[in-house]
C-alpha cells in the first residue's frame, strides 16, 4: 500500500469515465464502447448505485448544481498503483454549508460559532442532494478479502489527512452501506443513526396482492384515496426520460421547481441537470405524470436501480385530493410490482409514508471531527441521539399497516 499515490480531483472529468464506473462492478464491452458487464461476484452494477455514476456526478457539475460556486466544491479523491491503475476512490466535496445533504448538523456549526470557531468549510463524502444509502469507499471489485481491508484503510487514512492539511473542521461521510459504514467504524469515525421509511416488495403479484396484507381498516382508506383520484378524472403514465418532449420537460420542471419555491428555497437542480441525465442515462430516469385529459397537472420524478426505485422529487399545478400519496407513493408500488423490484425507497422523513405500507429502516452517517473537545461531546451526543433513534423506530414499526398474525397463528 505505500506505492499507492493519492490524487485529489476537482472535477469528475479529471477521470475517464469507465475507470470511476469500473469501481462499480462495471467493465467494458468492448474497445471504445462505455461498459455495461459486470464483474462477477460483486454488489454493484450500473444500475445498482445510478447515483455514484461518474455520469451523475458530471451532469452535478457541467450543470452548476454542485460546484464551488453552490458550496459544493468536488475533491474527490482516489488512489492508483505504481501502473497507474486506479484501486479505489472516494466521492468528497468542500462543503460551505450544510444544505442538501439530509443528516443535519446546524446545531454542531452554531456551537463552533458560540466558541468563536469555524465550522465551515468542512469535508462531505455523499452523492450531493440524494440521501440514498450506498458505497462511499468505492474499491476495485477484483481485489481480494485482504488487499481490499488494506485499500480501504489506505482510503481513510488518506481522506482523514487530507481533512488535517486542509484545516477543515470536520469530514463526514453520509449514508454509507453496511460494507462501508463497517470500514467507517474500524477507523473510530463517530457514528450518527437516522430513520427513513422504505417499502419492501414481498413477492406480490398485483397491487391488491400487496393492500391484502394490510389490516381492513388500513386497506379500506387506501383504496379510498386511490378511488378519489380516480373519480376526479386524474390518469398516470409512466415515461423514461428520453420519451419526453422539450414542452413537456419545461411544464414539468415548472412542477418540481415550485415545491421548492413554495417553501422559500432555490431549487436544488435544474432543467440543464435533468436533460444531461436524459442524453447520458434515459433508462435510470422514470417519471410518472399525472394528467387530467390531455394537462399534465403533476409528475414524480424517480431514478431506477438495478433492485430498487428512488423516489426524488415531485410538483404539481395545483391542490388534488390525494393526488401526492397516489402520484409519489402508490404509483411507485405498481411500478415496482409490475418491474419485479425489491424495495422502493421514496426519500427523508414522512411519517405519512407508514399508513401506505412503508416501514422504518435506520440509516447512517460516520463523522471525523478534528478538535478533539469537540469530537468527544459530538460523539455523546451521537450515542444518545442513536438510542432515540432506536427507540422512535421500534415505535413506529408498531403503526405500520399490514396484518399481524394472531397468536393462535403463530402456534400453527
Amino acid at each position: 500500500m505505500s506505492s499507492l499515490k493519492t490524487r485529489t480531483l476537482e472535477s469528475i472529468a479529471q477521470i475517464d469515465a469507465r475507470r470511476w464506473n469500473a469501481l462499480l462492478g462495471e467493465t467494458s464491452s468492448a474497445p471504445g464502447v462505455p461498459g455495461t458487464a459486470i464483474v462477477p461476484g460483486t454488489a454493484s452494477a450500473p444500475g445498482a448505485a445510478p447515483f455514484l455514476r461518474h455520469e451523475f456526478l458530471l451532469a452535478l457539475e457541467e450543470s452548476g448544481c454542485a460546484t464551488a460556486r453552490t458550496g459544493w466544491a468536488p475533491r474527490h479523491l482516489t488512489l492508483e498503483d505504481r501502473d497507474g491503475a486506479l484501486k479505489a476512490a472516494l466521492p468528497l466535496y468542500l462543503k460551505s454549508h450544510s444544505r442538501g445533504e439530509f443528516v443535519f448538523d446546524f446545531s454542531w456549526a452554531n456551537a463552533y460559532l458560540q466558541h468563536g470557531l469555524r465550522y465551515y468549510p468542512k469535508l462531505v463524502s455523499a452523492v450531493p442532494f440524494t440521501p440514498v444509502t450506498g458505497p462511499r469507499l468505492l474499491i476495485d471489485p477484483r481485489a481480494a478479502a485482504a488487499e481490499r481491508r488494506a485499500l480501504e484503510r489506505a482510503l481513510l487514512t488518506a481522506a482523514m489527512e487530507y481533512a488535517r492539511t486542509q484545516r477543515v473542521s470536520s469530514w463526514h461521510v453520509l449514508f454509507p452501506d453496511e460494507e462501508s459504514l463497517g470500514a467507517l467504524r474500524r477507523a473510530d469515525l463517530i457514528e450518527r443513526r437516522d430513520c427513513q421509511f422504505h417499502w419492501h416488495n414481498r413477492g406480490y403479484g398485483s397491487f391488491e396482492a400487496f393492500l391484502a396484507t394490510f389490516t381492513a381498516e388500513k386497506r379500506k382508506k387506501a383504496k379510498r384515496e386511490r378511488r378519489r383520484v380516480a373519480e376526479a378524472g386524474i390518469e398516470f403514465e409512466t415515461r423514461f426520460a428520453d420519451e419526453i418532449d422539450e414542452a413537456t420537460w419545461s411544464t414539468l420542471y415548472e412542477f418540481y421547481a415550485d415545491t421548492f419555491y413554495r417553501h422559500g428555497h432555490e431549487p436544488y437542480l435544474n432543467l440543464r441537470f435533468f436533460k444531461l441525465i436524459t442524453a447520458r442515462m434515459p433508462e435510470r430516469l422514470m417519471l410518472k405524470i399525472a394528467r387530467l385529459g390531455s394537462q399534465p397537472i403533476a409528475v414524480a420524478i424517480f431514478f431506477v436501480g438495478d433492485e430498487a426505485l428512488y423516489g426524488r422529487y415531485w410538483g404539481a399545478a395545483g391542490h388534488y385530493h390525494s393526488l401526492h400519496f397516489e402520484t409519489c407513493y402508490y404509483q411507485g408500488i405498481d411500478f415496482c410490482i409490475e418491474r419485479g423490484l425489491k424495495r422502493f425507497e421514496p426519500g427523508t422523513q414522512g411519517e405519512h409514508k407508514v399508513p401506505r405500507g412503508f416501514v422504518p429502516v435506520i440509516t447512517a452517517s460516520a463523522h471525523d471531527v478534528v478538535d478533539p473537545r469537540f469530537a468527544a461531546a459530538i460523539r455523546d451526543y451521537a450515542a444518545r441521539e442513536s438510542r432515540g433513534v432506536d427507540r422512535y423506530a421500534a415505535a413506529v414499526n408498531e403503526h405500520v399497516p399490514y396484518h399481524r398474525p394472531s397468536d393462535e397463528e403463530l402456534t400453527l
